[in-house]
């Protein structure tokens, strides 16, 4: 084939813990990542040239190498140059669905995409593991997003141990348009306000992390129970965006009272989602909550938890 279309699903935490710093400047992690229904979709084509190019619906997306779908391209190209030189460059189409800066990765979901796409168009038959150790060189979040579905996230967020999939758990999100969250300033804020009380020698990052597969959540979600999953939803994040994003705790607030089984902003935000029992009543979360703030600059979605990453459209 000369061409794939591939779909891109987002994704949200259920849970983000900052155990404390690594010797590579960035955070250990715990987390546990589940991928949504919404997603973006790529098209990736070859196009007779040694160039990549890359379009996109959204005209707000940069579509150079600061790009991540760019990014991935250029990783596969570099990595398997007689690939690249026999079926040459690439045309990238991407249909953006996943709002940007969102604390969604679809940035992350659309470079995982890419490197999906081009493992089949240049016919290298890359196992799932070899993507996702590309995909680490690439960016944290990106790993989990080419194979997707549940799973507790470690180290910097790219080692990954695949939990029970929750598929077909309704969710409210909710977002300002006008409010981006950077992930650098959450992480570096936090370090500054809770340094003191991180966890910085290896064992006891260990200790904590091997807590969280015995943790209630993992139970809850072994035993695919809705509403225990709810009640069990934690982001350290929040500490540091929703006092300064007086707008985004507002929201959060505006959802919680709307109903559901829990609310929480996922990752650094600024979107907030309510995991609900079904769609009616994550239909009837979206009316209450968009009735009372009564604000064009928050848009909502309705949709689901899935159990896969990138899949190819037929």
């Amino acid at each position: 084939m000369h061409s794939y279309t591939l779909r891109a699903p987002a994704k949200i935490n259920l849970f983000l813990e900052i155990l404390g710093s690594r010797p590579d400047g960035f955070h250990e992690l715990v987390m546990i990542l589940q991928s949504i229904a919404l997603a973006d979709e790529l098209t990736i084509r070859a196009n007779g040239t040694d160039k990549i190019r890359l379009t996109c619906s959204d005209a707000n997306l940069p579509s150079d190498p600061s790009n991540l779908a760019y990014r991935a391209a250029q990783l596969m190209a570099q990595n398997f140059p007689q690939a690249y030189a026999r079926f040459g460059g690439v045309d990238i189409a991407l249909t953006k669905n996943i709002p940007m800066a969102a604390g969604l990765a679809g940035g992350s979901a659309d470079a995982a995409a890419v490197l999906v796409g081009l493992d089949l168009l240049w016919q290298l038959g890359l196992t799932r593991p070899e993507l996702e150790n590309l995909a680490a060189q690439l960016g944290s979040d990106i790993p989990f997003c080419v194979g997707g579905g549940t799973a507790i996230a470690t180290g910097r967020g790219e080692k990954l141990a695949p939990l029970p999939d929750v598929e077909g758990l309704w969710l409210v999100l909710a977002k300002h348009r006008s409010i981006e969250v950077s992930t650098p300033w959450a992480y570096q804020t936090y370090r500054q306000q809770f340094g003191a009380q991180y966890l910085n020698d290896r064992p006891a990052q260990q200790f904590r992390t091997q807590e969280i597969h015995a943790s209630a959540l993992v139970h809850a979600i072994n035993h695919r129970n809705p509403e225990q999953i709810a009640q069990a939803l934690y982001n350290d994040l929040e500490k540091v965006v929703l006092p300064h994003q007086t707008p985004v705790a507002e929201l959060r607030q505006v959802l919680t009272k709307a109903g559901g089984l829990g609310t929480m902003m996922s990752g650094s935000g600024p979107t907030v989602f309510t995991l609900c029992r079904d769609q009616a009543e994550a239909a009837q979360v979206k009316a209450i909550a968009a009735q009372t703030l009564n604000n064009p600059d928050v848009d909502f979605w309705l949709t689901q938890t899935v159990g896969y990453g990138i899949q190819v459209i037929p």
